[in-house]
């Protein structure tokens, strides 16, 4: 697996009180190298991620063998169907954060503060439990934990984040904010 074509998607940063469409990038990597960067938008809480998602990997072209994401929503929450995205795409779909989110907040937010926050809620479920995998936990559609370990260990090259998530969230956080000093991913 060590030079397997992924894509990795992040959203720029947002003020919370922003209320529109959220640019989305995508860094298309071969192994370690990058190959391309693809850009779209989603509304902010809306409904359209795993559309925009689907047509940005389609963009990116064929040799895309996984999708990447950095947790399963986007621009606050609209949420990443994974199941209906590795579908759409043939490709696998794997979901990447640092430590498992506290869902009972999440839940919360969703069912109390979102439109639709209930057809999220049940995206989110659907999606399956977090698991540890490789120093971070997962979520995924469409290959085997084996496999994820695999992904992980020939994209990642410094800390715990493969290639293609910590390259989309710096671009993210340069073409908007200037700079991608000081950011965490």
């Amino acid at each position: 697996m060590s030079g397997l074509h992924a894509i990795g998607f992040d959203d720029v940063p947002f003020d919370r009180t922003w209320r529109g469409d959220v640019r989305v990038v995508g860094a298309v990597y071969a192994g370690h190298t990058l190959h391309g960067v693809v850009s779209g938008r989603v509304r902010r809480d809306g409904r359209n991620s795993t559309g925009e998602l689907a047509r940005l990997t389609e963009l990116a072209g064929e040799h895309v063998r996984l999708i990447l994401l950095q947790g399963i929503a986007l621009a606050g929450f609209n949420v990443v169907d994974i199941h209906a995205l590795h579908a759409a795409t043939g490709r696998p779909v794997l979901v990447v954060a640092r430590r498992p989110p506290r869902l009972d907040a999440v839940r919360s937010a969703l069912l109390s503060h979102v439109p639709g926050g209930a057809r999220k809620w049940q995206l989110i479920q659907a999606a399956g439990e977090m698991e540890p995998c490789v120093g971070v936990w997962v979520q995924r559609a469409g290959l085997a934990l084996e496999d994820a370990q695999d992904a992980l260990r020939a994209l990642t090259v410094t800390g715990r984040i493969p290639e293609p998530l910590r390259a989309a969230h710096l671009i993210a956080g340069g073409v908007t904010r200037g700079s991608s000093r000081g950011q965490r991913v």
